[in-house]
């Protein structure tokens, strides 16, 4: 009896050990389907030397002592910096408001483990943020204010496919960039002041234009209307001319008529002779 009881002591002390020795030397931990893990050896985690790492999916069992693991996400993240300035060939100072949509290229999991072994977010708040920096600076210092205005879209797609270059390098996508560019307030000033010049001037233009083509107008229905009232006294003067030639012959019978003392004249020719008549009444 004694000695099964010194037995069952020492099966306990065993499996505590066990137990215990388990627990140090192996763990388990489980990488979701949108994360990628990184399961690497602690003993070649240098900064000069290579290391020694795997990516791992699911449950994956690992020595503590001598292996960890280690996740990043590789679902798309947003990354919403502070605005900061950047200055154009001319000196002019624009604010920048950027908004980064990126997510990790699976693959190179393990080189940007290797390279910066940091969580994603100080990965933003550090490297990512000065390449944007560096992006929309090198940009900005091509193009004047004004014209930097007049081609934003060209700005923003020219700064995006540098962060994509750059990006892609270090094992990031960039699924959307987007950003608030403010120029300086002297500038939209003077924008303002010139667009309403140039509205001014126009409308100007315009009504100079409207003048004219009503002049135009009032010029071509005076023209009208004279042509009417020539054409219309024209026709009143041809009408008078007209009826006076067919009143002259009854004027003159009716005047001759009136001094007609009723005698026939003295001379007669043949019968079929028309008898001559003394219009102005002297025998």
């Amino acid at each position: 009896m004694e000695k099964w009881q010194k037995f069952l002591v020492k099966l306990g002390i065993v499996a505590v050990i066990l137990i215990f020795v388990s627990c140090t030397m192996v763990r388990c931990t489980r990488v979701d389907s949108s994360e990628v893990g990184i399961k690497f050896n602690k003993l070649s985690l240098t900064e000069q030397g290579t290391l020694d790492a795997t990516t791992v999916s699911g449950y994956v069992f690992y020595c503590p002592i001598t292996t960890d693991v280690f996740t990043y996400e590789t679902r798309v993240r947003s990354a919403n910096y502070k605005p900061f300035i950047v200055q154009t060939k001319d000196g002019s100072k624009f604010e920048m408001d950027p908004n980064l949509n990126y997510r990790l290229i699976r693959e190179r999991a393990v080189d940007v483990f290797a390279k910066y072994r940091k969580p994603l977010e100080y990965i933003e708040e550090n490297y990512m943020r000065v390449a944007i920096y560096d992006a929309y600076r090198i940009n900005a210092n091509r193009y004047t204010a004004d014209e930097l205005i007049a081609h934003r879209a060209d700005f923003e797609d020219a700064v995006k496919d540098m962060l994509d270059s750059t990006l892609i390098a270090e094992g990031f996508y960039v699924e959307q960039f987007t950003s608030q560019i403010e120029p300086p307030k002297s500038l939209v000033e003077t924008i303002n002041a010139k667009n309403a010049a140039v509205q001014s001037a126009l409308k100007a233009k315009n009504e100079v234009e409207k003048a004219k083509a009503e002049a135009e107008i009032a010029v071509a229905k005076a023209e009208g209307d004279a042509k009417a009232m020539r054409v219309k006294a024209d026709a009143e003067a041809y009408y008078n001319r007209t009826i006076s030639a067919s009143l002259s012959r009854m004027i003159i019978m009716e005047d001759w008529i009136e001094k007609w003392d009723g005698r026939l004249p003295k001379v007669q020719g043949s019968k079929d002779m028309m008898p001559i008549v003394n219009i102005d009444g002297n025998n």
